[in-house]
């Protein structure tokens, strides 16, 4: 049997979903991306947000379609949407074959067996069990991989509902960590990106004490790998030890995402974040003073139930202020069994959406300012490829994560650039948030 994937969401699912495919290999089965030609398609779901659900449910009525068409035979729905929403999704799209839940992954091959039986399936395990240590299939890149530290979530943020989709925090052995990066490094990956719900967190509960900052200079002792990109980090939780290892360890790229959704202390304790706007402010400038060159990336939560004006104008003041380099905003979006679904201020979806314009054309402005200091310096840039109708190179500095920040396109000689390899590209010009340069043969 063939059998399509198609991964949404974020980099734990794609995770999940690379495991998979490993699987889908072992059991005797051809494997895919994408739904033509297939006999069986996977959709891994995202649940996190209503856009994320009605991209997956746009999805799964193209499968419905194919289905109906002659042109598929099975449709198995996994992931987050289908660990919280399976009831609904049953009634919506009775023409799905499977479920398979989010502690169900590490075994796709048993839906996939009943599924050629003709038979419907539904797997789900449980969604607190350790994290099941299963190989996969790394579909990002040949140059970069995600490397999940752990699963799941403790932090009970009002807004959010994945510790109820995705289960309690629990950390993968530190061990088993390093296997699959020594693995990766075999196999190509120069950058690792480390992540989990919360990364600051690793270690808490295998060890007694989080031990993020044990791990890190392992991994980046492992050869092959070039840099160690950390995302998701809960700002309280970062200790003077782990800021130490970040500035000490060359490899671990002076970049960090570290989601705080709002600055307005009253809007933060609505949102059950702990910690206060001036913990923030603090923690910040020792930030930027203990780490060189640091570019910091965070997540703005716009429209929150009970956000006043006086809060949205500190948060507009706070990015002014703070200038931070890479930044992604969201309308606040009332989850179903969250919270704050049920809080009584509910903001008006117009002025969500006016907020989160205001907040993005500042964020715009910060951007552009960044890039233009840029120009005239000289930057390391991965390469990852060619680009015909610019007919230049392109690549990303140790500034951009893939998918979610800048590229830059740069010049260099025709048989003398490889993608995967490293390059000193200085920077010369700068368009719509994105760098331009060219190679920089002189010596450091």
């Amino acid at each position: 049997m063939k059998v399509g994937f198609i991964s949404l969401g974020c980099a734990k699912n794609q995770v999940n979903c690379e495991q998979m495919i490993w699987q889908t290999y072992e059991a005797g089965h051809e494997v895919a991306l994408g739904a033509e030609d297939c006999d069986a398609v996977v959709v891994n779901t995202c649940g996190f947000l209503q856009e994320a659900r009605d991209e997956a449910m746009g999805e799964i009525e193209r499968l419905v379609e194919l289905k109906k068409a002659g042109q598929l035979q099975s449709i198995i729905v996994s992931g987050c949407m289908a660990q919280w929403k399976r009831e609904e999704l049953e009634d919506l799209c009775p023409e799905v074959d499977a479920f398979v839940g989010v502690g169900g992954y590490e075994d796709i091959g048993q839906v996939l067996e009943q599924i050629e039986k003709g038979e419907k399936a539904a797997l789900f395990g449980d969604i607190d069990a350790p994290v099941p240590e299963v190989d996969r299939v790394v579909c990002t890149s040949d140059y970069w991989a995600w490397l999940r530290i752990a699963e799941g979530c403790d932090n009970r943020c009002a807004y959010c509902v994945i510790p109820f989709i995705r289960g309690k925090f629990r950390s993968r052995p530190e061990e088993k960590i390093l296997e699959e990066a020594r693995n990766l490094a075999e196999a190509g990956m120069k950058e690792l990106i480390v992540v989990a719900q919360d990364i600051t967190r690793y270690g808490l509960d295998l060890y007694g004490r989080r031990t993020l900052a044990d791990l890190l200079p392992k991994l980046c002792a492992i050869e092959g790998i070039e840099w160690v990109r950390l995302h998701y980090l809960y700002p309280d939780e970062i200790t003077d030890e782990l800021i130490d290892v970040i500035a000490n360890e060359p490899k671990i790229v002076k970049y960090i995402d570290l989601p705080i959704q709002h600055i307005s202390t009253n809007v933060l304790k609505s949102m059950h974040r702990r910690g206060t706007g001036e913990e923030i402010r603090a923690l910040f400038h020792k930030l930027r003073a203990r780490i060189p060159g640091l570019v910091l990336r965070t997540s703005l939560i716009a429209g929150f139930p009970g956000e006043t004006d006086e809060d949205f104008e500190a948060l507009c003041e706070f990015l002014l202020e703070e200038k931070i380099e890479r930044a992604g905003v969201f309308p606040y979006s009332p989850e179903p069994g969250s919270a704050a679904a049920d809080y009584p201020d509910q903001v008006d979806e117009d002025v969500k959406r006016r907020r989160v314009e205001l907040i993005t054309d500042i964020q715009m402005r910060i951007v552009d300012e960044f890039c233009e200091s840029l120009v005239g310096k000289t930057l390391t840039v991965l390469c990852e490829g060619y680009d015909d109708e610019t007919e230049l190179f392109f690549g990303r500095s140790e500034y951009d994560s893939p998918g979610i920040d800048g590229i830059v396109h740069f010049e260099g000689e025709e048989g003398g650039v490889r993608p995967g390899d490293f390059y000193r590209v200085k920077i010369t010009n700068t368009y719509d948030g994105e760098l331009i340069g060219v190679i920089d043969n002189e010596e450091e």
